[in-house]
């Protein structure tokens, strides 16, 4: 019977297991998780055969490398990188044949933050709530990658994709994130709204898929108090005592007691995971729906 698996050889900086999440435990308090650049997921999939909810590989800046133990047919897209097989370089953006026993390399990211590896049956790893995505912020489905580890793999149900290359979005030189303002933009001094909704601010190098933090002009609270723990949503704009707004991504707590100044559109939220650290930020306030 074919070997339907592959192993880590190279586990890079951060890569975990994603598909489109556990929406709707967060009475339970388990975030949502999922694929932080939904639509790179989606695509990767779709070129390989897989339905939209099959399981991708996410890497973080540079990349992975896994060796399967029979051919598989795979797609690389997200943020633009090198791909070779056995170091002969091959399409990223379009599927791609791998050879048993042959090293898929995923290499660091030309532009962007995450690139999406998509596997003919999609990564096989059990599922946990009815998800087989990696959460970091309360563990649960399967650890990041490691050196060594083996993934299982489905079967393969559909065929793949006739093209030779899909056109993708390319990571943002700025990164324009539309908000709502609210529930709590009454915490702050009309000034920091202002700012808010109109000086630009840059990506940190602390972002996670927990929350893009920002830095740039700290936000003047006109009330002192503290708040109750209130339920989060993704894109949720919380600000902390720093004054620095976060923008909850996809691992991002269920509740929490900072105020939040405003939420981002969801379709905003994928060009964020790709933002690197350093890119301009701006929030634009539009009209609630």
């Amino acid at each position: 019977m074919t070997d339907r698996a592959l192993a880590v050889v190279r586990a890079g900086a951060l890569t975990t297991v994603q598909d489109l999440g556990r929406p709707g435990h967060a009475h339970l308090g388990v975030p949502r998780s999922g694929a932080l650049d939904g639509p790179a997921a989606a695509l990767v999939n779709r070129l390989v055969g897989n339905p939209p909810e099959a399981a991708v590989l996410e890497t973080t800046l540079n990349g992975c490398a896994v060796r399967p133990r029979s051919t598989i047919l795979v797609a690389v897209g997200g943020a633009p990188c090198p791909v070779t097989v056995d170091g002969r370089p091959v399409a990223w953006g379009a599927p791609v044949h791998v050879p048993g026993g042959a090293l898929l390399d995923i290499g660091t990211a030309f532009s962007g933050v995450r690139a999406y590896v998509a596997f003919a049956g999609g990564v096989a790893v059990e599922p946990v709530l009815g998800s087989r995505s990696t959460d970091l912020l309360s563990g649960l489905g399967p650890a990041p990658l490691t050196n060594g580890a083996i993934l299982p793999l489905g079967s393969p149900t559909h065929l793949h994709a006739r093209v030779d290359v899909a056109p993708q979005p390319r990571p943002p030189v700025e990164l324009v994130l539309r908000v709502t303002l609210g529930p709590r933009d009454d915490w702050f001094t009309p000034e920091a709204v202002r700012a808010f909704t109109s000086r630009v601010y840059q990506v940190s190098s602390a972002s996670n898929r927990i929350g893009l933090r920002t830095e740039g002009p700290a936000l003047e609270r006109a009330l002192t108090g503290e708040l109750p723990s209130e339920g989060m949503v993704l894109g949720a704009v919380q600000v902390p005592p720093d004054g620095r707004p976060v923008v909850f991504l996809a691992d991002h707590p269920t509740t929490g007691g900072y105020p939040v100044i405003a939420v981002v559109r969801p379709t905003d939220l994928p060009a964020a995971a790709q933002a690197v650290p350093g890119t301009p930020v701006r929030f634009v306030a539009v009209r609630r729906r």
